[in-house]
């Protein structure tokens, strides 16, 4: 079946059962799953129950779409994202990013952990996202183009709208909260980084370093979605270096930094 196909169907079954149109979608990346009882929720749709969407299978990941308002606007999010090393294809890893255009945003606000390249930050840092490094993910525009989605050559000189990364200094500013700008080197992930290979995305250039987000990133900004995007730093690989990173460190990590994020995320969306 052809994706466009697929996206028609499960927009349809989510416009059958929600009917209002949202304005801003959000992606919560590992333990930021609480960001969603913020939202005053209309409806939650379980993966498990919208056609053609795959299911999270990673810890701290709920797994759920929610619908509600936040700071007066509708918005929509994803409580759970998916990932290649799950073993999903990259098509299903951006399916929920095309879904969500579909349905009417016209923002894509994503989160993510990752961990520390720039020796200047710390563990509970949060870093906006100005630009990224994916030549270690496939690209999940390879194959045919779908027309109908985008273009075969999308632009990403701009991947991260400085629009909003503007409006984040403003509300990180006025809630006395200190945020890093730096760019996301994305890696396939499941197993966390080796100490040569923390030296190496910092030397390429990378201040962070995840295993999502960019593929996300490139399918917005191939329908013509503004992204706005945000890191958690859960750990710090490149200076540790007796430190063993666990995935549970990274959760609580995340946890911990989760109010900070939240009151960016707020601040942005009430200036939409």
């Amino acid at each position: 079946m052809a994706v466009i196909t697929q996206i028609q169907e499960t927009v349809r079954f989510i416009q059958s059962v929600y009917k209002h149109s949202p304005e801003v979608g959000v992606v919560l990346g590992s333990g930021l799953g609480n960001f969603s009882k913020e939202i005053e929720v209309e409806l939650e749709i379980p993966y498990s129950d919208i056609p053609h969407f795959p299911v999270s299978t990673v810890k701290g990941h709920q797994g759920k779409l929610v619908f509600g308002f936040m700071e007066g606007k509708r918005i929509v999010a994803m409580a759970g994202r998916f990932h290649f090393y799950e073993g999903y294809t990259t098509d299903e890893v951006v399916f929920p990013i095309r879904v969500m255009k579909f349905l009417g945003i016209r923002l894509l606000m994503i989160s993510n952990a990752a961990g520390g390249v720039n020796p200047s930050f710390n563990v509970g840092d949060l870093m906006v996202i100005r630009d990224h490094i994916s030549f270690a993910t496939p690209n999940p525009l390879i194959g045919k183009n779908q027309d109908e989605l985008g273009p075969r050559f999308p632009d990403m000189s701009e991947p991260y709208k400085k629009h909003f990364i503007r409006l984040a200094r403003e509300v990180a500013r006025q809630s006395d909260i200190h945020i890093h700008e730096g760019v996301y080197f994305a890696v396939t992930g499941p197993t966390f980084e080796t100490r040569a290979e923390y030296q190496m995305i910092h030397h390429m250039g990378g201040d962070a370093v995840g295993m999502s987000t960019v593929q996300e990133c490139i399918i917005a900004n191939h329908m013509g979605l503004p992204v706005f995007a945000i890191s958690v730093i859960t750990d710090m690989g490149i200076r540790e270096e007796e430190n063993v990173i666990t995935h549970e460190e990274v959760l609580e990590a995340a946890k911990a930094a989760e109010p900070k994020l939240t009151a960016i995320f707020k601040g942005i969306i009430a200036r939409v």
